[in-house]
């Protein structure tokens, strides 16, 4: 039987699951080669023999997505899955262009084949963007399923950067477990707020093997869902939240509008710092796509333990990475609390900035004064800090959902922006998790 030939674009994350889920040993196709993009250093990798399983005895190779056409000559390309997230239709559809124009067909798989079943109950967060506020939105069902004597157990949206075999099932349960699987500013962010709060998340490549383990000691699983990505399992209860900031695009970006389709609860987050435009045009687009499903809005009230930094101070706004990047959010809660509290100015990083963070501010152009907490390594993580130093600032706001200050050595003062969902309507996450039986 002939094989198709198939190439997947992605970036480390849904391209590898598609993979072990649905083609790893299936036998009409052939995987020649995955791409990747997005996230740095991501390329030149291979995925390794041990997780690609016995049709691929030397593994798949990685490479750049900017060779894509290339690679479909070279390897006689039947078919190209487009497996990555948070990108719009038009570059979604010129990707498709590409592909076809180069003599292969373009694929985007949907549910009934990359899903996986549970025996335990399964609530997934998702969003129509990156940035949108799922983490909070997850810690709060965390904390009712809790409080009323769940034990959650919350899986999280793949960020395997560093050797694919020891990432293949991860637990986090500990501050020292972050250091144990050497975790990037990006992966702390997710994993720290669920171990503070006292829960376990698990991570890594092999989605089936870690619903495996998770369901071992949990009464209820929570997709805790990354950048604007489907869920990996199917789910009992589906919450996705949208961003009145950002109005229009859970209308015309990828996988994100999927996400406000398939959703059984919508939360409208941020709705106090946003204007009244924004929330106006989002609940009329819900009504447009998913128009009987309840409702969730909610407030994103933004603290600091140090507002003495900021008033009248000349700060540096440093804001989560991939909000500010592929999220193309032009500000975030480090820039909310400064106006709030009266900063003097928010300084310019930009002829401060070193290494690869300048890298970064050449590919998004239009990040601003804003500095994006980018550590997807440990010379990012170096160049953050050195650019952090190097600036001319009274002091720092910390506007990532972790404090950068375990990790990097600022030598300025520095205080961190808090945020939390708080509902402000008569529909609430409590009132939706009960309406389906999980409270």
């Amino acid at each position: 039987m002939y094989r198709r030939n198939v190439l997947i674009m992605g970036a480390a994350g849904r391209d590898f699951h598609n993979f072990n889920v649905f083609f790893r040993n299936n036998d009409r196709y052939n995987v020649v080669a995955f791409t990747a993009t997005q996230i740095p250093n991501i390329d030149g990798r291979v995925y390794p023999s041990e997780l690609a399983g016995k049709s691929y005895p030397d593994g798949i190779p990685i490479y750049q997505e900017t060779e894509l056409v290339n690679l479909i000559n070279k390897f006689n390309v039947d078919e190209v899955v487009f497996a990555y997230s948070d990108v719009t239709f038009e570059y979604v559809m010129t990707k498709a262009s590409i592909v076809n124009a180069a003599g292969a067909s373009f694929r985007l798989m949907g549910a009934a084949e990359t899903m996986l079943k549970s025996v335990k109950p399964v609530i997934s967060v998702l969003a129509v963007r990156t940035g949108c506020g799922k983490s909070q939105t997850s810690r709060k069902i965390a904390q009712l399923l809790r409080a009323a004597g769940k034990k959650v157990v919350a899986i999280r949206h793949p960020m395997p950067y560093g050797d694919l075999v020891k990432q293949k099932v991860e637990r986090f349960a500990s501050y020292e477990d972050l250091e144990r699987y050497e975790c990037t500013i990006e992966e702390r962010e997710e994993y720290e707020p669920h171990i503070a709060s006292g829960g376990v998340i698990y991570a890594g490549v092999d989605y089936e093997a870690i619903l495996r383990e998770a369901e071992k000691e949990a009464d209820i699983i929570l997709w805790d869902g990354g950048n604007n990505d489907m869920s990996f399992y199917h789910s009992d209860l589906t919450f996705t939240v949208v961003d009145p900031h950002r109005p229009g695009h859970g209308m015309h970006y990828y996988p994100g509008n999927t996400c406000l389709r398939m959703a059984d609860a919508i939360v409208i987050n941020k709705m106090d710092s946003a204007d009244a435009s924004g929330i106006a045009a989002v609940k009329i687009n819900i009504k447009n796509v998913n128009p009987n499903v309840p409702v969730i809005e909610a407030a994103s009230p933004i603290t600091v333990d140090n507002p003495e930094l900021i008033r009248d101070k000349r700060v540096l706004v440093v804001e989560d990475g991939p909000t500010l990047t592929h999220g193309e959010m032009k500000y975030g809660a480090g820039t909310v609390i400064a106006c709030n509290l009266g900063a003097k100015k928010i300084v310019d990083p930009r002829p401060y900035i070193v290494g690869s963070i300048k890298e970064t501010f050449q590919k998004y152009p239009n990040i601003g004064v804003l500095l994006p907490a980018m550590g997807y390594g440990e010379e990012q993580i170096k160049d953050l800090e050195e650019t952090i130093n190097n600036t001319d600032c009274d002091s720092v706001i910390i506007g990532t959902p972790i404090d950068l200050g375990k990790i990097l050595k600022i030598n300025k003062p520095s205080t961190r922006a808090k945020y939390e969902l708080k509902e402000i309507g008569t529909i609430t996450v409590e009132s939706v998790l009960r309406s389906k039986g999980l409270l």
